[in-house]
């Protein structure tokens, strides 16, 4: 078999459980079977769960951070290293039926950098251990002594990233101690996030290299069932305010929309909103990828009293990648100002 003909291979491998009866977004809503489901009432434990768990079905380390280069410049960054398995099971070599997927982006505010990396588990390609931590696929990595402090590094054809991050604060747990519910039948994930990251480090674009600073926010989520099946896709928001405060919320849209929010202190406090606490709704769309896509949204977190606008710094920010989806960095006026990352998927054009 040919190299071209293996990579097409491993594309329809990757992309198998999570199309499968093409229930909910990128079959995220296809019945569990053998896998593994979240319970409510588990503890997560650290560092253990920083680590994969392969008898899920889905899992994502998560990492977008919002940057200011020498010039006050604005720029976001995204890494995302997804594991998406065949079976509930690890391996070795060729046997295993872990696969693997990472997403980098780099966006500007006249320009969205995207890249693409596929790779199967158990010959040493990809992969996340606990402690140390370190995850990986091909050159790519998000590795340190732990999860407090991270190295980060990715490239694609036309740019790269090698950035710092230091922990200013605690992990966050999302809905019941981690235990995030997405629909009213049920469907949950656990899920918690490091929203306190500092970052320092250096931008490598066609116009030369760019030191910046800034702030990041990683997620991790892993579940079996995330969606139900007429969930057709989400809008998240991770919102940074000036006042150190931070806000996560979450539309995911169906037959009747669902939603949840985290509030969270500037010393880390977290509180979970239920459904229907948190809205966002569009205020405008752009044409992108032959698809309109809303790019200024109205978010409103009445119990924090926040009323805000969130605003796209790049309309233009499609990720090209197998699963397609918007991905960018995004500025907040109103009741509270800030900047942070919204993510689209399930707009189909």
């Amino acid at each position: 078999m040919s190299v071209k003909a293996h990579i097409k291979v491993l594309v329809i491998l990757l992309m198998l459980p999570m199309q499968a009866l093409a229930q909910g977004f990128a079959g995220l809503g296809t019945q569990a079977e053998d896998f593994a489901t979240p319970q409510p009432g588990r503890a997560l434990e650290f560092p253990a769960d920083h680590g994969a768990h392969p008898a899920y079905r889905i899992e994502w380390w998560y990492l977008t951070a919002n940057m200011t280069g020498p010039d006050g410049t604005p720029y976001g960054l995204q890494w995302t290293l997804f594991r998406s398995a065949l079976a509930p099971r690890d391996g070795q070599g060729w046997d295993t039926p872990q696969l693997w997927m990472g997403h980098a982006a780099v966006t500007t505010p006249d320009a969205h950098h995207v890249a693409e990396r596929l790779a199967r588990g158990g010959i040493g390609q990809a992969g996340v251990e606990a402690d140390p931590f370190s995850a990986w696929i091909d050159d790519w990595a998000l590795e340190g002594p732990d999860f407090d402090t991270l190295r980060l590094t990715a490239s694609g054809v036309d740019f790269a990233y090698d950035v710092d991050l230091r922990a200013t604060g605690p992990l966050v747990m999302h809905g019941q101690d981690g235990y995030s519910v997405k629909s009213d039948a049920g469907q949950a994930s656990y899920y918690y996030s490091q929203p306190f990251y500092a970052l320092t480090g250096t931008l490598i674009l066609p116009e030369g290299d760019i030191p910046v600073t800034g702030s990041a926010w990683l997620d991790r989520e892993w579940s079996s069932q995330p969606l139900a099946g007429d969930q057709t896709g989400w809008d998240w928001f991770s919102l940074t305010f000036d006042s150190g405060d931070k806000l996560m919320g979450f539309v995911l849209r169906g037959t009747t929309d669902y939603s949840a929010a985290t509030w969270i202190t500037a010393d880390g406090q977290a509180t979970a909103f239920p459904d229907g606490a948190f809205a966002a709704a569009p205020l405008e769309r752009h044409s992108v990828a032959g698809r309109e896509v809303p790019v200024v949204w109205q978010v409103s977190l009445p119990a924090r009293d926040v009323e805000v606008t969130v605003s796209a710094l790049n309309p233009d920010a499609w990720m090209t990648t197998s699963v397609p989806y918007w991905e960018g960095p995004v500025t907040v006026t109103g009741s509270h100002s800030g900047v942070g990352y919204l993510e689209m998927t399930g707009y189909d054009d």
